[in-house]
């Protein structure tokens, strides 16, 4: 009970000055240089552009209501209270950031390409901390749930489209549209280096005729595991072993000098992998993101 109390708290405390970059990105970006944002915040800032009393972070923060509500029922409580926590301080952060200083316009194009990266990058905390900003992020969780194969980055950016288009219509100006469609499109490859690029990962498929000795070398110098699958060359009709490994990014050099050094006429195939869960890498977390 006091660990869960005490990762609560922390959790609490990363957020806030989280929420503030946040707000910061958002009014010095975005709002100066209309770039059409996408989520509740854009529907926001539409009912701005029509009631320019209307406080961005307050109408959110309404807005967001019954998409809690709904999100109570299928995500339950512990991440539905935390990414109240998120959303309410992200949205009062733009109110008071946006009181507090006058951002003047920048280049537009300057503007969507850090805009999206601060963006990108503070709602990757928010999510690794098990957390949403509400809105389209709550959308594209509840998303996960059912398509649970697809990465968060591209979830938001699918859902926050629609958003940006009606955001560039009151506005009156499709720049803004096309520019917040770049900042959309970077911060979703900012969100998803942030949840999965610490985690990144390499499959190496070998065929070589010393296939033991690379083995033995491999499990010696990176202390990585090798699966040995049975294979036939098509042309040659000959039975060959193809050695799969997974192993980090960082030890590729050490696999390729391993593999060339002992057999030079060997075929090595090196792929990404967007995911790896077991000994050595991540272990495996219901409702992972």
């Amino acid at each position: 009970m006091k660990t869960s109390l005490r990762s609560d708290l922390c959790t609490a405390l990363i957020l806030l000055p989280v929420s503030f970059v946040y707000a910061v990105g958002f009014c010095w970006c975005y709002q100066p240089n209309d770039i059409a944002f996408g989520g509740i915040t854009g529907v926001a800032q539409i009912i701005q552009v029509f009631l320019p009393a209307a406080p961005v972070g307050v109408v959110t923060i309404l807005l967001n209501v019954p998409l809690f509500l709904l999100g109570w029922r299928l995500l339950g409580g512990k991440l539905l209270l935390s990414s109240l926590y998120a959303m309410a301080v992200t949205s009062l952060a733009i109110d008071v950031v946006d009181h507090l200083f006058t951002f003047p316009p920048m280049d537009p194009m300057l503007a969507a390409i850090f805009g999206g990266v601060i963006l990108g990058a503070t709602l990757g905390v928010v999510f690794l901390r098990g957390a949403t900003t509400g809105g389209t992020d709550l959308i594209a969780r509840l998303l996960k749930l059912a398509l649970p194969w697809l990465p968060m980055g591209r979830l938001v950016l699918a859902v926050d489209l629609v958003v940006i288009a009606a955001t560039a219509l009151a506005f009156q100006n499709l720049n803004s549209a096309l520019y917040g469609i770049v900042a959309l499109y970077i911060s979703s490859l900012v969100v998803d280096a942030v949840l999965y690029g610490l985690d990144t990962a390499k499959v190496a498929y070998i065929i070589s005729d010393r296939s033991e000795d690379i083995c033995r070398s491999i499990v010696d110098r990176l202390d990585r595991g090798i699966t040995i699958l049975p294979g036939r060359g098509f042309y040659s009709g000959e039975e060959r072993k193809v050695l799969l490994c997974a192993f980090k990014q960082r030890e590729i050099a050490v696999i390729r000098a391993i593999v060339k050094e002992l057999d030079p006429d060997a075929f090595l195939i090196v792929c990404p992998a967007h995911e790896v869960l077991g000994e050595g890498f991540r272990d495996y977390q219901k409702n992972d993101l």
